[in-house]
């Protein structure tokens, strides 16, 4: 399994960056790759929520259907993948060491298939998985920070 670690400091509250990462209609905007991000459930956001996604890794869409495995309000969102591709995240939210900021730390785990597609996709994943995670830190800051 791949995994990226980040972290980051918004300068935006604690709650406003929560709401916006938790809301689902704001994944596409945000998250590097992302196409598709559609509830399943009736519940579209908290514990138990799952989402169809699609991703787009060089020419390839990968598909895969996660599920909010924990979920705290202003403090944690878990994502696990529950079929297709095993993509998993994890955002932590704290409040910053300035007033009115938020330290936002996110893990980005991923499991390749084996075999020939699984030595192809890792050449693709990791370059993309590292320029992801700048990408979705700068679009989180333009839509928060103002």
């Amino acid at each position: 399994m791949g995994e990226v670690q980040h972290e980051a400091v918004i300068n935006s509250a604690r709650e406003k960056v929560f709401a916006y990462v938790d809301d689902y209609r704001n994944v596409p905007d945000y998250m590097f790759g992302v196409g598709r991000f559609t509830p399943t459930t009736d519940v579209d956001h908290g514990l138990g929520s799952e989402f169809e996604t699609a991703i787009k890794v060089g020419p390839k869409e990968l598909t895969s259907t996660v599920r909010c495995t924990e979920w705290a309000e202003g403090e944690v969102i878990k994502l696990e993948s529950v079929k297709g591709f095993g993509a998993d995240s994890e955002w932590r939210f704290a409040d910053g060491d300035q007033p009115g900021t938020t330290l936002l730390t996110v893990r980005f785990g991923y499991t390749l298939p084996g075999g020939l597609t699984g030595k192809v996709l890792g050449g693709l994943i990791g370059p993309f998985a590292e320029q992801g995670v700048k990408h979705t830190e700068n679009k989180i800051r333009a839509a928060l920070e103002a």
